[in-house]
């Protein structure tokens, strides 16, 4: 998998209503590209959960009613600790994206935003890359442990954790070379173009 821009999406739908909501059912859709809903958590990045992949959307401070992965199953995870919500595979089409945007929306803590590729640099990146045995080592636990477990959301989460450890294994390595490639070059790599080293 290569990198798939999700912000003109999120610009495109910003001050209207997701299509998967029924018109005049919720309130507009916050613009997520400019970062976080909350304006009582400046430094939200520097709050981010550890185990986000990199990309423009990240979950840090979220609530932990276990509610991200009605919206967004391929794409957010619960930590395990407090059971804070994360992005642990980052938008790959339209659908994904709206599915993120609505994890966003219904997150009573605006814990969320959008303003990753501001803050991600290459360097950041390769470093988290680096470390991905430590994300991957946590996600394989997790799995052990809730795909046993007598809650049933304990054990659909665990799906989560598997996905989130063939992410790891396979495409995510693609996907992050896309991804430098968008942050030096300010565009998505077209087909052919050369990507850059992890």
């Amino acid at each position: 998998m290569t990198y798939w821009d999700p912000i003109p999406t999120v610009r495109a739908v910003a001050g209207t209503h997701l299509p998967q909501w029924e018109p005049g059912t919720r309130p507009p859709v916050f613009d997520w590209s400019r970062g976080t809903r909350s304006s009582c958590e400046p430094d939200q990045w520097g709050e981010r959960n550890w185990r986000n992949v990199p990309g423009p959307f990240y979950g840090a401070g979220t609530d932990n009613c276990w509610t991200g992965r009605d919206c967004a199953p391929d794409n957010v995870m619960y930590d395990g600790e407090y059971n804070q919500e994360f992005v642990y595979r980052q938008p790959r089409d339209e659908r994904e994206t709206y599915a993120v945007l609505c994890a966003a929306e219904c997150d009573p803590m605006a814990g969320y935003a959008g303003d990753g590729d501001a803050h991600w640099t290459p360097e950041l990146v390769r470093d988290w890359w680096r470390d991905r045995g430590r994300v991957r080592e946590w996600a394989v636990v997790l799995d052990r442990t809730w795909s046993v477990s007598e809650d049933r959301y304990e054990r659909e989460a665990s799906a989560g954790a598997r996905d989130y450890v063939a992410h790891i294994d396979g495409g995510l390595g693609d996907y992050l070379r896309g991804y430098l490639f968008r942050l030096e070059e300010g565009r998505p790599a077209r087909p052919g173009e050369a990507l850059p080293a992890l």
